[in-house]
């Protein structure tokens, strides 16, 4: 498969899994606790469950998942490798709000080349190919082509976790910074609000997992965003444990 072939292929697995994870809210849902203290649900599962038999039917590319490496299954991999969070936001989802997302990535060599990222309360998809400089949006009104926007005068529009909306840190990274809002909200959502213009940074100060980014990291870079580290270096991946250092997600510098 070539590389439209296989954003095509995570596109539709992204749609039915979102698909799924909203007939599982409809009809109920019990929450679980995981070994780190995170919650799971059994849309997590079937997503995942979906996810992994679509791209492991269709390829031969190695597909890296929270739930499975959550249960201790270790996938090798070579300089390609899927990375797939099935339901990122839970917390989101079983608390019954919109901020929650399906993730599916494709990285090589370290650098995400391929994301889609859907939004199932919504019913958004966002495709980024950065290779090709293109990023979508597909809803109800149709397909759009998105990128970041310049900052405006009154300064930028900053999106934060609201896991953690109470950090210090943020409060004093963000005070050398022009700041006109500073929103909180779950998941991935916030990278796609930067990559389509409705905000312009990111910072993440908290604990994420590398299938919680590289979707998302891939639709902002396709958009004309970046997502790097502290020191300005790029967010890459295929890291012992998974584990990703802070970040910041920006629109145009």
């Amino acid at each position: 498969m070539n590389d439209p072939e296989l954003l095509d292929l995570a596109a539709g697995l992204a749609r039915a899994a979102a698909d799924t994870i909203m007939a599982i809210r409809a009809r109920g849902f019990s929450t679980l606790t995981k070994s780190d203290d995170s919650p799971v649900t059994e849309a997590d599962h079937a997503a995942e469950i979906l996810i992994l038999h679509g791209l492991r039917s269709a390829t031969d590319i190695p597909v890296i998942a929270e739930e499975e490496v959550a249960a201790g299954h270790a996938v090798g991999h070579a300089g390609s490798f899927w990375l797939v969070d099935p339901l990122d936001g839970t917390r989101e989802f079983a608390a019954g709000r919109e901020d929650f997302t399906v993730n599916i990535g494709l990285v090589r060599d370290g650098a995400v080349v391929l994301g889609a990222v859907a939004l199932p309360a919504y019913g958004e998809l966002y495709l980024g190919d950065v290779g090709a400089g293109r990023a979508i949006r597909r809803d109800a009104s149709g397909e759009h082509r998105i990128q970041v926007r310049t900052a405006p005068a009154e300064g930028l529009a900053v999106l934060a976790s609201r896991h953690y909306a109470n950090d210090e840190r943020l409060r004093a990274w963000l005070g050398a910074q022009r700041v006109a809002s500073v929103g909180n909200i779950g998941s991935a959502a916030k990278f796609v609000r930067v990559a389509e213009g409705r905000a312009d940074l990111y910072p993440r100060l908290g604990r994420t997992m590398e299938w919680d980014t590289a979707a998302p990291q891939a639709v902002v870079e396709a958009a004309g965003g970046s997502v790097c580290l502290f020191d300005g270096s790029p967010l890459r991946y295929a890291k012992p444990g998974w584990e990703n250092p802070h970040f910041i997600c920006r629109g145009a510098t």
